[in-house]
């Protein structure tokens, strides 16, 4: 009997609202519902002039007439004589917080699954037709989501499912007939994949990074228990030799352990401070790594591509190939300093005391010091890194193509968008990659251009934006056959054959950056000897006529 009631609640409930049936109307695909509800349900679809059943989804051309089903409405109307109620619904209402059912009408149920096909979520009485009609079989569900209509082209309202690569955004198929005709396009789901293999690439990357920095701070350790090991051991011995002198060389003895106390302290505090910056790193990778791997698990492939320009970033890492524990002696010198002068002072005492000084023992405990500059082609490639311009800072005369790796100076005004990073006074571009580390890359250019580096955070307008000409860019301007550094305003000519390819080493840690001309050989240009103090950025300003290609060099 049970099961019967069930049967009948089922049956004679509206399935938008899930209450019994009030003034039943059958629609013309055999579905019934609360006639207020259907017209409510069809009342948001006149804008699309597209009237569906919310069940089947069976599309009319004409929005039908609703009449009164006198038949379901006298059973009805029984069953409810009878005692019988609309079955509990065991789902729970949204919140504010909460995605709600586009179906539902009146108080709307939390959403179940999203449709990226539908563009619409759905609760779980109104998913029943995505599992069962074959017409859904190929739609796409996600978890639900507040965001559908971000996958919708606000120009021409179609579903955006392609992604430029010329211009790095998602669009619709109907971009690709206009602002986007003839640039490099593929489907989101492409993209998505290949993004997705990049990602996995980098948490490899972060998880051997994370391994590395755990052996570099268990090496670090065992130099903390070096160093203390060996003043106390140089402590020990001291206090031996001098408890063979008289009580005057007390306070001398007090004086030397406080200063191999005090050297022992700096050395500790040197290393438990790399200790902890490595820590800091290890912490901050296995956040980013949560990061990523969050973001490998999104199913809308917009929202991913969306994010993962922000999330796939990866600071430099701290450079410490080379951590080596010296031999247990870094006090030895002082011992055998007393020692001698024990001897000596048997002799001598009564005539004058000598100052005993502790000769600072320099432990060589910290990252080894930079490298030297290459000196071959084939060194300086070691460093090669592949640069690609952001079109987020290029002025509206720079057309970028290629993958972003290639920009010529026009007098046609570009179509970008506004942006805040975007140089607004100065055909100027930067790169999207920081630098930091030791980096190699070459500009192939033809006519008149500037290859520079500069802090993000230099100005976008006026003549503070120009490279070379404030405090937050360093530039070369590069010519048929002259070339003039520049920095602050302060500009350098610089006597070289010309040479249509040029060659930029930075060692953003050492301080030094370098410009040269590369053609069969290499030929220093400039070199610049400094301290950076933020990530810098590559930067081409590109004269009108001129281009120029960061080139990917191997």
């Amino acid at each position: 009997m049970a099961q019967k009631d069930q049967l009948d609640q089922e049956t004679f409930s509206c399935s938008i609202c899930l209450d019994l049936l009030k003034d039943p109307v059958t629609i013309p695909c055999g579905h019934s519902y609360c006639m207020s509800c259907i017209k409510g349900f069809w009342d948001g679809e006149d804008q699309r002039r597209r009237y569906s059943c919310p069940q089947c989804r069976e599309d009319f051309t004409q929005r039908p007439v609703l009449k009164k089903n006198t038949m379901l409405a006298a059973l009805v109307e029984q069953l409810k004589k009878t005692g019988l109620q609309a079955a509990p619904a065991d789902h729970c209402y949204a919140g504010p917080e909460d995605v709600a059912c586009d179906v539902c009408t009146g108080r709307k149920l939390k959403a179940f699954k999203s449709c990226l096909v539908c563009l619409a979520s759905y609760c779980k009485n109104h998913l029943q037709s995505h599992y069962e009609s074959p017409t859904f079989k190929k739609h796409k569900l996600v978890e639900p989501s507040k965001k559908l209509q971000e996958n919708i082209c606000s120009r021409h309202d179609k579903l955006m499912e392609i992604f430029c690569h010329t211009d790095q955004q998602i669009i619709c198929y109907l971009c690709t007939m206009e602002d986007h005709k003839g640039h490099n396009t593929v489907s989101a789901a492409a993209e998505r994949t290949e993004r997705q293999r990049e990602l996995e690439v980098s948490r490899l990357n972060i998880q051997q990074r994370i391994q590395d920095r755990e052996k570099d701070v268990k090496l670090l350790q065992q130099e903390v228990e070096a160093v203390s090991l060996s003043a106390d051991k140089a402590v020990e011995d001291n206090e031996k030799i001098f408890t063979q002198l008289i009580r005057l060389l007390q306070k001398r003895s007090s004086d030397v352990k406080q200063q191999i106390r005090s050297q022992q302290e700096t050395e500790v505090s040197r290393v438990k401070e790399l200790q902890e910056k490595l820590q800091q790193e290890i912490t901050k990778l296995k956040r980013k790594d949560a990061e990523l791997k969050q973001l490998s698990h999104t199913e809308d492939h917009n929202q991913f591509l969306h994010n993962y320009p922000s999330v796939s970033q990866l600071s430099e890492p701290t450079d410490s190939s080379s951590i080596n524990i010296r031999p247990l002696r870094y006090f030895e010198d002082v011992t055998a300093a007393v020692s001698e002068l024990r001897d000596l002072l048997q002799d001598i005492l009564r005539d004058k005391w000598p100052t005993i000084s502790l000769r600072e023992t320099k432990v060589d405990i910290l990252l080894p010091q930079p490298e030297p500059e290459p000196k071959t082609r084939a060194e300086f490639l070691k460093y090669s890194f592949e640069i690609t311009l952001d079109p987020n800072t290029a002025y509206t005369q720079l057309v970028l193509y290629d993958g972003n790796r290639k920009v010529k100076g026009t007098l046609q005004q570009q179509s970008y968008s506004s942006h805040t990073d975007r140089f607004s006074s100065w055909c100027q571009v930067l790169s999207r990659e920081s630098l930091t580390g030791r980096c190699y890359w070459e500009v192939e250019r033809r006519g008149g251009v500037n290859v520079a580096v500069a802090y993000k955070k230099i100005s976008r307008a006026g003549s503070e934006s120009i490279f070379g000409r404030n405090d937050k860019s360093w530039c070369l301007y590069c010519d048929t056959n002259r070339y003039v550094f520049s920095f602050n305003n302060i500009e350098t000519p610089i006597s070289c054959p010309g040479s249509s390819r040029v060659g930029v080493y930075l060692d953003h840690r050492a301080g030094i950056l370098s410009f040269y001309s590369v053609s069969k050989t290499m030929t220093l240009l400039h070199r610049v000897q400094t301290t950076f103090t933020q990530p810098l950025y590559a930067g081409l300003w590109v004269y009108v006529g001129s281009t120029a290609e960061l080139c990917k060099v191997k």
